[in-house]
């Protein structure tokens, strides 16, 4: 009896964290908003339940600072032609996405082009992506 509530008690901490780690779209990005920042790569990460791509920008005061953009999981980014080695470390990308909706440097990418202009991947992400 004990090690069944036990196990219990296990598998809701998994759901929980689980449930945690997948957000709502509309609950961290603004979707009347659109952004656009140019940057340096310095991480992408090809995990899920969301890949994640850090960019320094460098804003109008001359200041580097680095910027979050969430992908898609893995199988979605594949599906527009994406694969886990497309953005190198030390490459000028633009992201296009929606903004967090906490002010912080955090974006969900929407595309992104690389610094000739020419867009990465096959198509363009939405809010509805899975």
């Amino acid at each position: 009896m004990r090690l069944g509530l036990l196990l219990g008690a296990a598998a809701l901490a998994c759901i929980a964290a689980a449930a945690q780690a997948h957000h709502s779209f509309a609950v961290f990005f603004d979707a009347s908003k659109d952004i656009k920042i140019t940057g340096k790569v310095t991480e992408f990460r090809f995990t899920n339940p969301h890949g994640l791509i850090v960019i320094d920008v460098t804003g109008p005061d001359g200041k580097v600072e680095p910027w979050r953009a969430e992908t898609n999981a893995p199988v979605v980014l594949v599906r527009r032609g994406w694969t886990r080695d497309i953005l190198k470390i030390g490459e000028t990308i633009t992201i296009e996405g929606w903004p967090s909706r906490d002010g912080k440097h955090y974006v969900r990418l929407q595309r992104a082009f690389d610094a000739n202009g020419k867009p990465i991947g096959n198509s363009a992400f939405g809010q509805n992506d899975s």
